[in-house]
């Protein structure tokens, strides 16, 4: 069942990377053997950033495949696996924790490396190193939540835009140097 309740943006909770690090450790305890990495992104992952409070955890797996053997030891901990998504994103398997009025965790299980892997990633490490766009992100993110406080899909649809812009930029910086 997806999100039923009204987009709510709060002001960025300090708890948030410590609640990602005990979710991680629940995590590979599940299906550490199919893991190959885990990442918090998502607006929770950014100091500082209002968000959703919803925790967005990247899992890495070898193959999409893998994501099979892992639907049973996550359910066994809270996580509802959404086959549904698959239609939409055809190279994610989504899986949610929490009541539906608000969900508490979002996993999105990927080839670690793969475009949605690195795509997420490109967009979260921007936002870290380049606060003003994380401003503006989040002054976007407080005006959608108004404009479309009862429309979860109209809200996410209507940062696309920004998102992809940031990611744009991101590919296009030059790799730091050491």
């Amino acid at each position: 069942m997806p999100e039923t309740g009204p987009v709510i943006v709060i002001p960025y909770n300090a708890r948030w990377p410590r609640l990602f690090e005990e979710e991680k450790g629940l995590i590979l305890r599940q299906i550490g053997p199919q893991v190959l990495a885990i990442e918090h992104v998502g607006s929770t992952a950014v100091p500082g950033l209002a968000s959703k409070p919803t925790l967005d955890i990247l899992v890495g797996v070898r193959r999409l495949e893998d994501a099979k053997a892992c639907v049973g030891p996550l359910a066994d901990v809270g996580y509802e696996y959404v086959p549904e998504y698959e239609a939409e994103i055809p190279d994610r398997r989504y899986f949610h924790k929490g009541p539906a009025v608000a969900r508490t965790h979002h996993l999105h299980m990927v080839e670690f490396g793969g475009a949605f892997w690195t795509r997420n990633l490109l967009f979260r490490d921007w936002l870290r190193t380049h606060p003003e766009d994380a401003r503006r992100y989040a002054a976007l993110k407080y005006d959608l939540a108004r404009r479309y406080r009862d429309d979860r899909e109209a809200y996410t649809d209507a940062k696309t835009e920004f998102i992809e812009g940031i990611v744009e930029k991101a590919r296009a910086a030059p790799l730091p140097t050491k």
